[in-house]
């Protein structure tokens, strides 16, 4: 007898249940090999895809450790703001920097309008070292001599600020107090249209305007002080003029249209340091 042929039929399997009592057949299932295997990946996929949507939807994603919580999130969006307005607090000193460098050395003061338009104003970086050291000791020069505005060795005195009478720029309430670091100034409420006045005789070595602080007027004053007057809607001098005591500058405008924004933001400064003003001014 020849050998016989195997039999190459595919196996079949089969799973039952059955009725424990009576061992009646209730539910039979019939499978191969292929079949088995397609099914225990199928499984295998239907439990990752639940598990993905669990954890993708559900609040079960706050105990993967590491992902950020709400309080993460507010966190992380309030640092953002804080950085914004940094960067704009720097590049708003950046800007009052250069326009008074430029002012003290006779040249053309930066143009505002097209800063608004352009969007994309740069101060200082397109200077180099050499052009940096070369203004910076004219400036020197020219504030050491104190000519070009009016406010020179003639009748000049050395009084501590303590001595010296300023007059008030506007007659109202703090509405914000200085803080030395956060806000070297004060912001006194006012209604719009009110008359700002000078604190000192002094001159006009800056005007100018932002959407942020409207218009701006900054006035030197003798023993190295500066006064800086924000939150205009109209000035009423232009730069290089002289100023009396008491001299009608400006006139407030709150900017924003928010509730409170109608203040006359108010900064004093000497040799270069903040001051508060309410500490000689009588508001």
């Amino acid at each position: 007898m020849g050998r016989q042929n195997p039999d190459h039929r595919t196996r079949q399997y089969r799973l039952s249940l059955v009725d424990n009592e009576t061992h009646e057949s209730l539910r039979s299932i019939r499978f191969n090999r292929p079949q088995l295997i397609y099914g225990i990946i199928t499984g295998i996929l239907a439990l990752l895809l639940v598990a993905y949507l669990l954890f993708a939807i559900t609040p079960l994603r706050t105990i993967i450790p590491g992902y950020p919580n709400e309080h993460s999130r507010r966190e992380a969006v309030a640092n953002a703001i804080k950085i914004d307005s940094l960067e704009t607090a720097v590049a708003r000193w950046n800007l009052y920097a250069e326009s008074l460098s430029r002012v003290l050395t006779g040249e053309a003061t930066i143009d505002f309008d097209s800063l608004v338009h352009n969007a994309t104003p740069r101060y200082l970086s397109d200077k180099s070292a050499e052009e940096l050291a070369r203004r910076d000791s004219l400036l020197r020069e020219t504030v050491q001599k104190e000519e070009q505005f009016g406010v020179g060795a003639q009748g000049a005195r050395d009084l501590p600020i303590e001595g010296i009478h300023f007059f008030t720029p506007i007659k109202g309430v703090v509405a914000t107090e200085y803080d030395r670091v956060s806000h070297p100034a004060i912001d006194i409420a006012a209604p719009t249209g009110t008359v700002v006045s000078a604190v000192l005789d002094g001159t006009v070595i800056f005007t100018g305007w932002d959407a942020q602080n409207g218009y701006i007027i900054i006035v030197q004053h003798r023993d190295n002080l500066l006064s800086v007057y924000s939150n205009n809607q109209n000035l009423l001098r232009s730069s290089g003029d002289a100023v009396k005591a008491g001299t009608p500058i400006a006139m407030v405008g709150g900017m924003s249209g928010k509730p409170g924004a109608e203040h006359l933001h108010f900064e004093l400064w000497q040799n270069g340091q903040s001051l508060d003003p309410t500490r000689y001014i009588s508001f």
